[in-house]
This record gives C-alpha cells, structure tokens and sequence, in this order.
C-alpha cells in the first residue's frame, strides 16, 4: 500500500490496532514495530519513506495478528482526541443533523470511564513503589554489603504537586565488594 503522507499513515495503523484491540510502540522515525498486550503476538509493520516516488509505502507485513478482539477499548493508549475527531468528522459531514448532545454524552462516559481505570493504574503503582521502598530496605539489612541509592521525583497531577506522593525515579544498586574491585579495572577502549 502507497500512502502520500505519513499522517495518514500513522492514522491508518491507529484505526487498525484501535479496532483490533492491539498496541504498538513506534521504534524509529520510519520503522513502526506493533506487539499486542497478551503474550505470544509478535506482528510486526514496516513503513519506509521511498524518496523517488515522495510516497510511504509498507514494506514489511508479516500478516495478521495472532491474538485480536473483536471490541474497541475505550482506554486504548492511541485513543486521542485527534483520533475521535477524525472519526467523528464523516459522520457530521454526512449528516449534519446528527445531534451533538448524543455525541458528546457518549465521549463524556467514555471519557470517564478511561478516568477510572487510570484512576485504578495509578493507585496500584502508588502500591508498588511503596514496596521498593520496603524491599530495598530489607535487602540492605539482610546482605550488609550492599548498596542501594534510589532517588525519587515530585508527582505532579495536571500542574498541581501532589502531596505525600513521590516517583521513584532511578536505582542504583551494587555490593561493596563490586566497588571495590572496579577500581582495579582496566579500561576498555
């Protein structure tokens, strides 16, 4: 498949994985390499810019997902507002009678519900982070060489701090006698 510009091609591969109930993560600029939440999906789209024909085409499709759903989550990752307004777009262009108030009551639930489920997301990395805390602790104690530093941000809620949250930010962890024996490492050109 040709495509003339890469909006559109990155609109095409949105509309794909939404209504599969699939994810994918883009890996380069003209690479884009999908992979599905379950285990076991591998699917794999290439898109490259050909330079002479100023066109994108698909160069490598290794065939349909494995694993595929047949309903659109309404907390798809790749579920924007852009996204909604280009699906909604048609539909007012065919029939502007369509009333806004139907439109607009089915956003706002969804718009909730994908608010409770990050809702959810977030308390339960609240819970894990809090456990490393703990964990690390634990191990420090229990082998008394190592050596663990972690540093923590500021958790921020649209542009309001957060109180009594923190985000665990980096972790260095390393046993005393590692550091002893790095100093007597010879370097690697």
């Amino acid at each position: 498949m040709e495509f003339s510009y890469r909006k559109i091609v990155i609109m095409a591969i949105k509309d794909y994985t939404i209504c599969r109930g699939v994810d994918y993560w883009v890996i380069d600029v003209i690479l884009f390499q999908m992979y599905q939440y379950a285990l076991g999906c591998n699917w794999l789209i290439r898109v490259s810019m050909i330079r002479k024909k100023y066109c994108w085409i698909i160069r490598r499709y290794n065939g349909s997902h494995t694993c595929t759903r047949s309903t659109i989550f309404q907390d798809h990752s790749k579920l924007d507002s852009n996204t909604i307004t280009v699906a909604i777009k048609p539909l007012v262009d065919i029939g502007p009678s369509i009333k806004v108030k139907s439109v607009i009551t089915e956003l706002l639930q969804s718009m909730v519900s994908k608010e409770k489920v990050n809702e959810k997301n977030f308390r339960r990395l609240e819970s894990i982070v809090r456990s490393f805390a703990i964990w690390f602790e634990t191990m420090c104690y229990k082998e008394s060489s190592a050596v663990v530093h972690f540093k923590t941000m500021l958790a921020y809620q649209d542009d309001d701090l957060v109180i009594d949250i923190r985000i665990l930010y980096r972790v260095f962890w390393s046993y005393y006698s590692w550091i002893k024996a790095f100093r007597y490492c010879k370097l690697i050109v």
